[in-house]
């Protein structure tokens, strides 16, 4: 879209304009940044912006947050805000004038959970009481897409929320980013929250989980800091990976979880990784995250993306016609958050260009997002990954020898090449040496099926799809 026709487009008139396409920005950077990188960084910001678009300041509280954000975001915004509104924008960033950056902090506050600033705020008393919780109330079963792919991790959630305390405690859940692993977990935190009002629950990423114990370190707190962690009754934690190599962090986790345990409290944590596939986290520690209930999310197949879709933009009050949601995931296979992303770059391409969402526009507001699959992955790119890992010739792909070491990779490699590319069954049978569809087809439902059952097997598919996408 040329300058003149986003300046002429009917939701860009004067001062709104300009702040409903810095929103549309930071809505994009919700989808892309983890949770905890998107609160600190990019939530408490906000923005001024020209009649004619052509110039954003950003207001940010001090030097070191000014610094930080010019480093590791600034191309990107940039980047986005240039995506969004057609035309050439130049950035500006400046530290906030007092009474915007106290504006802007009450507005963040009113509408997030404030992430709990170690043990001084441990026993304030702050309503409403999702602020002492910090659970997400949008984040239910209820809005949670069921599919094959995290239908054990969600009946096991629920169990949990029915009965906190007994079986599967902790519950531990694992996958790669964007899954649905925290929505998981705020739903638990709700549903036990709903039957139980008074129950004393907390989410937490394992980042604040450290942030609280070294200033609990500094400050001599201990007391205060285990009288709120050891007194709950549910401890959602999020990504306990970022325990690695933190020694006094792993003890008091340790000691809290033990005291939780005890107390037929619940436990309920997350990680990119199975509890074996830790590093640098205890013995003693993976031994008690593994002692309950291990289970894991893979990334949603088809039909749980096309649900997805559609029912997010439901939600957004918008209507996907399902073969654009069937187009969209076909093309974005890896998780949830990317999703998200796609769809709300087809809703603001929608609606800055005045046109309904057809499967040219998603083609064309995708444009970048599809290049770069194109450009990474293909067949033999994964035939050569897949040998590389399993350390076989590459032409063994496409031989005609069958025993175990070469004909599993070989399935593990057209298993992956259906997931990862759109060939057909019969162009991947072709690629492995002119091989039937049937004989493709056979491979996906096995590794697909063995996927769900054998740990060792899911991890080893997880590496290499993350090898793939680089």
């Amino acid at each position: 879209m040329t300058e003149g026709q986003y300046a002429n487009h009917p939701d860009f008139k004067g001062t709104g304009d300009g702040q409903s396409l810095w929103q549309t920005c930071v809505d994009q950077l919700a989808q892309e940044l983890p949770e905890q990188q998107f609160n600190t960084w990019i939530k408490p910001l906000s923005a001024q912006v020209t009649d004619d678009l052509a110039q954003i300041t950003i207001f940010v509280a001090n030097r070191f947050k000014l610094d930080w954000i010019r480093a590791q975001y600034s191309k990107r915004i940039t980047s986005l805000l240039e995506m969004f509104s057609g035309q050439t924008i130049h950035l500006e960033l400046a530290l906030a004038p007092r009474e915007i950056f106290v504006r802007s902090q009450l507005t963040h506050r009113s509408m997030e959970p404030i992430p709990m600033d170690g043990v001084a705020e441990l026993g304030e008393d702050r309503n409403p009481s999702s602020l002492k919780n910090r659970l997400n109330t949008a984040l239910t079963f209820d809005t949670l897409i069921e599919g094959t792919a995290n239908r054990m991790a969600r009946a096991a959630a629920m169990h949990v929320a029915g009965m906190p305390g007994h079986l599967y405690n902790p519950l531990f859940i694992y996958g790669g980013v964007g899954l649905g692993k925290t929505h998981l977990m705020h739903a638990v935190g709700n549903r036990l929250l709903a039957d139980q009002p008074n129950a004393k629950v907390l989410y937490i990423h394992a980042e604040q989980f450290v942030s609280d114990v070294v200033k609990a370190y500094q400050r001599k707190t201990f007391d205060e800091f285990k009288e709120r962690y050891h007194s709950l009754d549910l401890l959602l934690i999020d990504d306990v990976q970022f325990f690695a190599n933190k020694e006094r962090t792993q003890e008091e986790f340790f000691n809290a979880f033990e005291a939780l345990l005890a107390k037929k409290s619940h436990i309920v944590m997350t990680s990119d990784t199975y509890p074996k596939g830790l590093t640098d986290i205890h013995e003693r520690l993976v031994s008690r995250f593994d002692s309950g209930l291990t289970v894991a999310i893979e990334p949603p197949e088809l039909e749980m993306r096309v649900a997805i879709l559609i029912n997010k933009a439901r939600v957004e009050g918008i209507v996907m016609p399902e073969e654009v949601a069937f187009f969209v995931a076909k093309n974005v296979r890896s998780n949830v958050r990317e999703l998200e992303g796609a769809l709300r770059k087809i809703l603001a391409y929608s609606r800055f260009n005045q046109k309904d969402i057809s499967i040219l526009l998603a083609r064309e507001a995708l444009r970048d997002l599809l290049s770069i699959q194109n450009r990474q992955i293909s067949v033999e790119n994964i035939q050569k990954t897949v040998a590389d890992y399993y350390k076989i010739k590459i032409a063994d792909m496409y031989s005609k020898k069958r025993p175990a070491s070469i004909a599993r990779p070989r399935q593990i490699a057209m298993y992956l090449a259906k997931e990862l590319t759109q060939k057909s069954l019969p162009e991947i049978g072709e690629l492995f040496g002119g091989r039937d569809h049937t004989t493709v087809l056979h491979a996906v439902r096995k590794i697909g099926g063995e996927r769900q059952q054998m740990t060792e097997l899911n991890q080893q598919l997880h590496v290499l799809e993350q090898t793939l996408k680089g």
